[in-house]
């Protein structure tokens, strides 16, 4: 199944502080959690994290849960349109020096809204759940038009 990705992080190529995949099957739910940073950025104490929604757990129990969700999808495909997101997904994965949580297969794809567009306007703005619902609505909008 696709999943529509999308993060937040501390600064360009920063630490995470939160992550969303929405399923393309509304009939699923979604994955949202946030992680808690010792140094947020000014940008990100002013815009990001006001609007989080959900209480900060610690990158490890994210981790798991993130990795939990995927395995219950034999090819999920995380579909984002901003490379860190890409970086930051997969990274998430890492438990240390040469180890990674179990999973069967992921792959990514990386799209450019501004190509595809209009875009869907985030309803909550550099909130990742929200961001991510919106790249979900932009993408799949631009597939119907195409295909007609």
């Amino acid at each position: 199944m696709r999943y529509f990705l999308d993060t937040e992080f501390n600064g360009f190529c920063g630490e995470l502080i939160s992550i969303a995949l929405v399923p393309e099957d509304t009939a699923w739910a979604p994955f949202y959690a946030a992680i808690a940073i010792d140094e947020p950025t000014e940008w990100v104490k002013a815009n990001a994290l006001p609007v989080l929604g959900v209480e900060p757990q610690s990158r490890e129990a994210v981790r798991d849960r993130f990795a939990a969700y995927l395995m219950n999808d034999p090819a999920p495909l995380l579909v984002a349109d901003w490379p860190e997101d890409i970086a930051l997904a997969a990274r998430l994965l890492i438990t240390g020096p040469g180890h990674m949580k179990p999973v069967r297969s992921i792959r990514f794809e990386l799209v450019d809204p501004d190509i595809i567009g209009p875009g869907v306007p985030s309803a909550v703005p550099h909130n990742a759940l929200h961001d991510a619902m919106a790249l979900r609505a932009t993408v799949l909008a631009w597939e119907a038009r195409i295909t007609r």
